[in-house]
């Protein structure tokens, strides 16, 4: 009978948890990053670009490119591929700069 990779490295990893992306729930895990939760729930995108509004996500998956960009718990411009998920997060869609509504 074939083995999980948890069940194989013993792994024990905590349940799972919910955060939020503009306000629908996103279930996520343990260890997961903001935006392996978002992949793992079917999401692939959650920022527009800034001259033509097009949508993106994660590209490198290792925090060089700056693609995955969003705003995490009301602070724009965070790199999903790299915030850890933690239980209630908000996660909004970036549009643009990631600076709509706030006084710069």
């Amino acid at each position: 009978m074939a083995r999980t990779p948890a069940e194989l490295v013993g792994a024990q990893p905590g349940p799972p948890f919910e955060i939020t992306l503009d306000g629908r729930p996103v279930p996520a895990l343990p260890g997961q990053s903001v935006a392996a939760a978002l992949w793992s729930a079917g999401i692939l995108a959650w920022r527009t670009t800034r001259v033509g509004g097009r949508p993106r996500g994660a590209f490198c998956g290792i925090g060089q490119c700056y693609d995955c960009l969003a705003t995490v718990n009301g602070t724009p411009n965070r790199r999903a591929c790299l915030v850890p998920a933690r239980p209630g997060d908000a996660i909004t869609t970036q549009e643009g700069h990631g600076r709509a509504g706030l006084s710069v």
